[in-house]
């Protein structure tokens, strides 16, 4: 009988050594799996500096780069999707009920399910949406300027001490637009390049003639020529 007890103590000590061995396992492996979402892509878009293609998995913390003519959808389960226009940076990390985003270029729409929480950030602003009702919103940020349209739901947009409640439909600005200075130095190879190149070409042609036929040119208010005495 002794032997027995002893046998199934044991028996029993072993069973119980291995449920806590693989509930510490999974607990483990559940905390240290980061969330992630799944990844749509048309054109040329990078994940961390990697080239991805559709299908590919995007964990959080990363940061989704799309090229010209190219464009990125990201689904996160039970959470909501951020779609990525061309020529877009931006920084996402996300948990099971929040996003947290810095678009430093481009244009992004974020959609969420109630319950979701969501910060994006941009160098001129916040976009804030409590998570209260399902949300979507846009949001552009270019030449220094930040611009969000509010498409269902309510979001704050927060620049400085300001808050401003962007309800459906409504759009709200921050920021101060970039000087164009490239579109000044451009204005030179239009027509006032042109206009220029003729005034000089036609100064040059009239040196040349009266270099070449010896007469006199007066360059007061007119050009007088002066023609040699036969």
């Amino acid at each position: 009988m002794t032997s027995k007890s002893w046998s199934r103590k044991s028996i029993a000590t072993v069973v119980a050594v291995a449920v806590l061995s693989v509930y510490s396992m999974v607990a483990l492996a559940g905390a240290g799996a980061k969330a992630s979402g799944e990844l749509s892509v048309s054109g040329q878009v990078t994940v961390n500096g990697q080239k991805m293609v559709s299908g590919g998995t995007v964990f959080t913390g990363s940061t989704i780069s799309t090229a010209p003519q190219s464009s990125a959808s990201i689904s996160i389960p039970k959470v909501g999707r951020v779609e990525l226009s061309a020529n877009s940076n931006l920084q996402l990390s996300f948990t099971d009920g929040s996003i947290s985003a810095m678009l430093e270029t481009g244009s992004a729409q974020v959609s969420t399910v109630a319950g979701t929480t969501v910060n994006l950030t941009t160098k001129d602003g916040t976009v804030v949406v409590d998570g209260k009702e399902a949300t979507s919103f846009m949001v552009s940020a270019s030449r220094g300027r930040t611009s969000m349209t509010t498409l269902s739901g309510v979001a704050e947009f927060r620049t400085g001490t300001s808050v401003k409640t962007v309800a459906a439909g409504e759009s709200a600005m921050a920021g101060v637009p970039n000087p164009q200075t490239d579109d000044d130095d451009d204005d030179m190879s239009g027509g006032a390049l042109a206009v220029l190149l003729l005034a000089v070409g036609g100064a040059v042609a009239g040196v040349l003639y009266a270099a070449l036929h010896n007469n006199d040119l007066n360059f007061g208010g007119s050009v007088t020529v002066v023609s040699p005495t036969k």
